[in-house]
């Protein structure tokens, strides 16, 4: 064994002595958990992750996650015109995120339904 790493067995002693460091009961034989992180390109995770431990989000997965909630609620809204203005706003949001990633959105390339309801969405006149 090296010198440096006594140095470092004999700080994780006194460390778990102490009571600073938990015992490894406590997270032994527990799954890691992994971060999906699998949209953000590879030389972006690392800037991605230090944004993300300090509390921020980054704006491609800011605009991913009301997308995702916009869909929500499209699916489950029965207006039409709350469902169209909803829908507009989704393809704001869409041509946002091809904005920031440069590249079409996965989302709205490969959603042939999302198309098809665009097609079919009928409006009446407002009421008012």
């Amino acid at each position: 064994m090296d010198i440096l790493s006594r140095i470092a067995e004999k700080k994780i002693k006194k460390a778990m002595e102490e009571g600073e460091l938990s015992p490894i009961e406590h997270w032994k034989n527990k799954p890691l958990e992994f971060e999906r992180d699998t949209f953000v390109a590879d030389d972006l995770k690392i800037a991605y992750k230090m944004l993300k431990n300090s509390g921020y989000l980054p704006p491609e997965l800011e605009t991913r996650k009301k997308i995702a909630n916009l869909q929500e609620l499209i699916a489950s809204t029965e207006d039409e015109h709350t469902r169209l203005k909803q829908m507009q706003k989704l393809n704001v949001l869409l041509r946002r995120l091809e904005d920031q990633r440069n590249c079409t959105s996965t989302i709205q390339a490969q959603d042939d339904y999302y198309q098809k309801i665009v097609e079919k969405v009928s409006v009446r006149e407002d009421p008012k």
